[in-house]
């Protein structure tokens, strides 16, 4: 089931990539040469072995917020966000910590400090963008990259995040046809907003390599760009994922998104027992819950099921 495999995928990239987070280019295949050899979820850095970030974290309560209210409620959103922010997670992006924890309400905590910082184009609304764009890949292009800017707008003022967010829901929302969505980018930039698709179009574009990056890759442009290079250059969940870790940086981001991209298109039977065999997503804040493989196939089962209450207003 592709819907599962994008969210299953997303976790185990996160999971995968967690331990290697800021370490060097190729730290991975340092530790794991061989595709298929095993141990790979091994922890470490904090994290223990198959335990999911803050990445995955957050897609859940997205989701969950979804399923409960049959739809966008963005202040459910942000408050389930608030909670899990003030639990004291193992990690929250410095740029989401400060909106979630400024007492601003929902719909200006964001724009609020965007306007004091002029730094909001991080990868944070692209890493839990998994469960909303099963979600809303009913609503055809425009409802689902609609939902995708709300969503990331709730935490990240600088319309670039909500972009490359957009981006990233309609290319699963292509692979979740039974498409290629390596075809489908011309379409879908030809959706992004003018001030931006350009800038887009570069990382995008077919002779893009992450080692051309003018940013960290913590930033939404490079992440994505190196998603989308990992897919194209590999033919398997198991190879794109490791491409991502590969690039060193922000791995755990970059291979969520890979993994939302990459099992999207493979399925959730491409992915390996032995990644997700100890997958488990803690819910700092709701009660101790711990979410693992079963639950989250639940999660995208229970996502399928439900229908959007409308595509709302475009940002």
């Amino acid at each position: 089931m592709t819907a599962t495999g994008t969210i299953l995928g997303s976790a185990v990239g996160d999971a995968l990539g967690a331990p290697f987070e800021f370490g060097p280019e190729g730290a991975f295949t340092r530790c794991f040469p061989a595709p298929g050899g095993g141990g790979e979820m091994c922890g470490g850095g904090g994290w223990d072995p198959g335990e999911a970030t803050d990445d995955t974290q957050m897609a859940v309560l997205v989701g969950e917020s979804l399923i409960a209210h049959g739809g966008l409620e963005l202040p459910d959103v942000f408050d389930r966000f608030r909670r899990w922010a003030a639990a004291d997670p193992k990690d929250i992006g410095l740029q989401t910590e400060a909106v979630l924890t400024s007492g601003d309400p929902w719909d200006l905590a964001a724009a609020l400090h965007f306007q004091s910082n002029q730094r909001a184009a991080g990868n944070g609304s692209l890493m839990r963008a998994s469960t909303s764009a099963v979600f809303f890949a009913p609503c055809g292009r425009e409802g689902s990259m609609s939902a995708a800017r709300r969503i990331a707008a709730l935490t990240h003022g600088d319309r670039a995040a909500w972009e490359g967010t957009a981006i990233l829901h309609d290319l699963i929302r292509v692979a979740l046809l039974g498409q290629d969505p390596l075809t489908a980018l011309p379409d879908t930039l030809a959706a992004v907003h003018p001030d931006h698709r350009a800038r887009y179009a570069g990382v995008l574009a077919d002779d893009w390599h992450p080692d051309l990056a003018t940013e960290f890759n913590g930033a939404v442009w490079p992440c994505l760009g190196s998603a989308v290079w990992a897919l194209r250059t590999t033919d398997s969940f198991e190879d794109a994922v490791r491409a991502a870790i590969d690039l060193g940086g922000d791995t755990d981001t970059v291979a969520a998104v890979t993994g939302a991209l990459a099992g999207a298109v493979y399925g959730d039977t491409a992915l390996p027992a032995r990644w997700t065999g100890p997958l488990h997503v803690p819910l700092p804040g709701f009660g101790g819950r711990v979410l693992r493989a079963a639950e989250l196939t639940d999660l995208a089962v229970r996502l399928t099921e439900g229908r959007p209450a409308g595509e709302g207003p475009a940002l």
